[in-house]
């Protein structure tokens, strides 16, 4: 695997992370009632400047069209699938539905990142001068 597409993973990877760490931001914000619960309010800055980190390192190397969309999609997705579990919040057949949609959408996004087919290799110094003389030589063969 070339070092560019081990790059391209760790963005990615880098960037699930960052949808994790945006679930943990979601939840615990709501879990601090708008900030008067200290502890909840603490951990949702960590979760936060976490978030933020690890979202700016997997953006070095995915567009920022596409990751932020994800990042948010995971964050979204993420939350309102884990809401009812830990508060009292409920989650319909048909939003799960559409979350889905969400998270299908994620992973299309992901495998549309795919790199083109590879590009023509590039000509060796020795042949673009072999291609050099032949175009000299049938410059001056026609005069």
């Amino acid at each position: 695997m070339s070092d560019t597409g081990r790059s391209s993973a760790n963005s990615w990877l880098t960037l699930l992370l960052a949808g994790v760490f945006e679930i943990g931001y979601a939840l615990s914000v709501g879990g601090s009632h708008g900030f008067t619960r200290l502890t909840w309010s603490l951990v949702a800055v960590v979760f936060f400047l976490l978030t933020l980190w690890a979202l700016s390192v997997a953006l070095r190397t995915i567009d920022v069209s596409i990751g932020y969309a994800v990042w948010a999609g995971i964050g979204a997705a993420g939350a309102a699938l884990l809401g009812p579990v830990f508060f009292d919040e409920s989650l319909s057949g048909v939003q799960a539905l559409w979350l889905g949609l969400i998270i299908v959408g994620v992973v299309w996004l992901k495998l549309a990142d795919r790199p083109e087919k590879a590009q023509e290799p590039v000509e060796t110094p020795l042949v673009a001068q072999g291609t050099a003389a032949r175009a000299q030589e049938a410059q001056v063969a026609e005069r």
